[in-house]
């Protein structure tokens, strides 16, 4: 496989995730964080990296938006409720192990 059909699949895989965590509002953050040290913020800092990498100026707050499909303090206000302390001792456990 060439390297431009190698990021054209990559690029399109990257959109699907992204339609994925769009479409599922009630995975929180938090719960990403736990199963897989990652979370939507995680990829707009990596999203925000590459433009930078590439000379592109590219704020947190479009980046986030880019990531969410809307502005996050939008996405915050509509999806994003608060932790139970079953999502935060899977979070702390997975921090640990990771020590």
């Amino acid at each position: 496989m060439d390297q431009a059909t190698q990021t054209e699949l990559e690029a399109a895989a990257f959109r699907r995730l992204l339609s994925h965590l769009r479409q599922r509002t009630d995975v929180q953050n938090i719960d990403l964080m736990a199963l897989a040290d990652f979370c939507r913020n995680c990829l707009a800092n990596w999203y925000q990296d590459a433009a930078s990498e590439r000379g592109i100026e590219l704020d947190k707050t479009e980046a986030r938006e880019h990531i969410y499909g809307m502005p996050y303090s939008e996405w915050k206000a509509k999806y994003q409720t608060e932790a139970t302390p079953e999502q935060m001792a899977a979070f702390e456990a997975r921090r640990k192990a990771k020590q």
